[in-house]
């Protein structure tokens, strides 16, 4: 089994039946010798181990032909050997089945008509990296450019926070995303990893406030840029969210590393653009000077 699959079937078929009728039939699964299911034709009843609860035949009404195999939710199927027994009347046989995880990078058949998939982890190990990096890197950046501007400027609480919330849901995020397999916890991490980030959003647009006194048409871009990254991850999230092997994880790549390339812009708008901008006083002050002047004067 792979980290792609959902349940698990271990084959048994019997290829020598004779009376072909399900109520002379006995099948027993056993996993490292431990019976885990049986099956009683001649009392229509089943017997099912609590271990493994999701036990059943694959299909009940193709065991007179000979069809025995058994399907467990791939949580449930410990990697092992089977044995399957299957008695008619006073005949009987078995065969043993070894189940293995197997991480591959193509999950179809040689001879199948359809192309091969991906298969194996959930992403490959090389498009988690970059996805994490390009997440990182995202967050280094936005802290660059907020370290720039505790430089010079003491607005600076509110962006912190934001940055914060922005990492631990990152930091959250990448520890459930990394986990092997194809889980609930795989999808929450990429989710903590992707929807978080709309934070950046309105914190470049108050940083890019707090540096200029009327947005310069450049920082509009730089934002819309942004918004355009975040919705191309999201697009891309969404792809993948729902699919094992993930459809189109380039879209989710390719957006993060949109918001990357528009956070670098805007870190190098900030530090080139901002002291030329920003040197001189604020305009409160600017007006503030000449009303104490006038002030002055009335009294004199």
């Amino acid at each position: 089994m792979t980290a792609c699959n959902r349940t698990v079937l271990l084959p048994c078929n019997v290829t020598n039946l004779q009376e072909k009728n399900s109520k002379v039939m006995f099948v027993t699964w056993k996993k490292q010798g431990k019976v885990i299911f049986s099956f009683d034709g001649a009392r229509q009843e089943t017997f099912i181990d609590p271990t493994v609860p999701s036990a059943k035949l694959a299909s009940e009404m193709d065991l007179p032909n000979g069809n025995a195999s058994l399907i467990l939710n791939s949580a449930q199927a410990d990697v092992g050997n089977y044995s399957c027994e299957v008695t008619e009347s006073n005949r009987e046989g078995e065969t043993r089945v070894e189940l293995r995880n197997r991480s591959v990078v193509s999950c179809g058949e040689e001879n199948t008509p359809t192309p091969k998939e991906r298969c194996g982890s959930w992403f490959l190990l090389v498009e988690r990296a970059i996805i994490i990096a390009l997440l990182f890197l995202v967050i280094i950046l936005c802290s660059a450019q907020l370290s720039v501007l505790a430089l010079k400027y003491e607005k600076k609480v509110g962006l912190i926070l934001g940055v914060a919330i922005f990492t631990v849901a990152a930091v959250v995020g990448t520890v459930l995303f990394v986990q092997d397999g194809y889980t609930a916890q795989n999808q929450a991490g990429l989710g903590l990893i992707v929807v978080p980030a709309v934070i950046l959003v309105p914190l470049q647009y108050f940083m890019f406030g707090i540096v200029f006194d009327s947005l310069p048409q450049a920082t509009f871009v730089l934002i819309g840029l942004e918004i355009l990254g975040y919705i191309v991850a999201v697009v891309g999230f969404a792809l993948c969210v729902s699919a094992c092997p993930p459809l189109h994880g380039s879209v989710l790549i390719a957006g993060l590393a949109i918001m990357a390339i528009a956070t670098l812009l805007s870190l190098a708008y900030v530090f080139i653009m901002g002291p030329r901008m920003k040197d001189h006083p604020r305009p409160g002050k600017a007006v503030e000077e000449p009303l104490n002047d006038a002030k002055g004067v009335m009294l004199e």
